[in-house]
């Protein structure tokens, strides 16, 4: 079942954030004690210290066997105390690949407090939030199945596709389930977008799990409203939606003809321009704050976390969550309830802040730099070899003044220098983008710089792979 919070929650989770944290790491080391990879360096023992100087520090290369292993039908007690039920896969943009890492029921229960604390909070900065519905852009990708017959599947699609999705107390979705299962990805936006403005007496927020999905279902909305306007205005569903049930579930939602709801839209979505205003490790505690400003509240009872100093002066040090500093960078470390044991996330955080004794955090800015690759011949296919483009990013990093350099290298303020390798044609996408808001195909120049959300969809919808530099540039 759904577990209910409200504030007081929260404040109790961030008030007794070190006892909460020994109490997650003692259930852990208790749940896990027999498997084979902590028996190694335990020997089954729970002890806080001796897991602190025993088990090691580890990256995905490190842990990669012990997953595969359950992935191709060993039993789970390999990684786990408990039956791993499913996996959940990386998007595969950094460094090219993609990762799957052990899951199971604890996960979607996780899933559900960090969705009802989320809507708690929110509902203390916007009256009324609770009194209306959500349009909310959530789409199930296809998922895979192992050799040992588990699933493969990103992490909201695991949700999505879970009994804990589809038996949750109440439906606040514009959207119904058919929809959000749809496996046609065009067809589900162009349904959510639909039954939204059927409902929108009703809409009190509008949801996506990333804000370039809210930019390309606008865009999406900029090309299609017509046709939107069509189907309200006859009760119909345009002919191209071939998913019955999807289209079954839509047509319901029309309930007939609306001519006077369509000829509203219609004045609405003529107007040119229009005005409007996490991981399970933490949650933004000021939902309306500006996007540069935002940081997030780690909770303490989802895993256990430690963090490794990336600062020059104590470069290798690992400390609590209770025990890092303001102003500080670290990169997390965490032991989790599917078989994760001090592993690496590869991100640098800097603290922010303290809410209770819960701290906050946000991430340095870095520098991104978008390449389309060509081979020598038109039909070549570009072979990308990770440590070729991860030297391309350390290169590009010492050409850069002393400054940046410094602050890259000595206070961890800027972040590494990234790569996002996108699709041969996107700049051409790119350039059509710019022509067709009025700029002269003989003057256009590829910008240097890019602020425009519509632009970095179309770049970020096309990204193959991401790359960063590996290393600190020399001052």
């Amino acid at each position: 079942m759904k577990q209910r919070f409200n504030p007081n929650d929260l404040e109790e989770l961030t008030s007794n954030a070190k006892q909460i944290q020994d109490y997650v790491l003692k259930e852990i080391l208790t749940l896990n004690a027999n498997t084979e990879y902590l028996q190694r360096f335990l020997h089954e023992s729970s002890d806080k210290e001796l897991f602190k100087k025993n088990v090691p520090v580890v990256s995905y290369d490190d842990v990669r066997p012990y997953i595969e292993r359950v992935a191709n039908g060993e039993p789970s007690n390999v990684i786990s105390g408990k039956p791993i039920t499913g996996f959940i896969r990386s998007s595969g943009t950094s460094g090219g690949k993609q990762k799957i890492f052990p899951v199971n029921n604890k996960f979607f229960e996780d899933t559900e407090i960090i969705y009802s604390l989320r809507s708690s909070i929110i509902s203390k900065h916007i009256e009324g939030v609770k009194n209306g519905k959500a349009l909310t852009f959530y789409f199930a990708r296809g998922q895979s199945t192992t050799p040992s017959g588990l699933y493969v599947a990103s992490g909201i699609t695991s949700y999505l596709l879970s009994d804990y999705f589809k038996n949750r107390p109440s439906n606040c979705f514009t959207s119904p389930d058919e929809v959000t299962l749809c496996p046609d990805n065009k067809q589900a936006l162009y349904c959510h977008l639909l039954c939204g403005l059927v409902q929108r007496d009703q809409v009190v927020s509008v949801t996506a799990t990333f804000g370039s999905i809210l930019v390309g279902a606008i865009t999406f909305l900029e090309n299609h409203w017509k046709e939107m306007c069509s189907n309200i205005r006859t009760g119909h569903v345009s002919d191209w939606i071939t998913d019955l049930i999807c289209r079954d579930a839509v047509t319901n939602i029309l309930g007939g003809p609306n001519s006077e709801l369509a000829d509203f839209i219609e004045v609405e979505c003529r107007e040119k321009s229009w005005e409007a205003s996490e991981t399970l490790f933490g949650i933004n505690m000021n939902p309306l704050c500006k996007p540069q400003d935002v940081s997030y509240t780690f909770l303490p009872n989802f895993s256990y976390f430690e963090f490794l100093s990336a600062d020059e002066g104590n470069k290798g040090e690992i400390v609590d969550l209770v025990n890092v500093k303001l102003g500080c960078y670290y990169e997390p470390l965490v032991t989790n309830y599917y078989g994760l044991h001090r592993y690496k996330m590869g991100d640098i955080l800097q603290v922010s802040g303290f809410y209770n004794s819960a701290p906050q955090f946000s991430l340095p800015g870095h520098y991104v730099f978008y390449w389309e690759l060509k081979g020598k011949n038109i039909d070549d296919i570009v072979t990308l070899d990770k440590k070729v483009m991860v030297e391309c990013c350390c290169v590009m990093e010492e050409s850069f003044d002393v400054m940046y350099r410094k602050n890259r290298r000595k206070d961890g303020s800027i972040r590494a220098l990234e790569i996002r390798v996108v699709q041969q044609g996107t700049f051409e996408s790119v350039m059509d983008y710019f022509i067709s808001k009025g700029a002269s195909p003989s003057q256009y120049k590829t910008p240097l710089c890019i602020n425009s959300p519509e632009v970095l969809a179309i770049l970020e919808d096309t990204v193959l792979a991401r790359f960063f530099s590996d290393k600190s540039p020399p001052i």
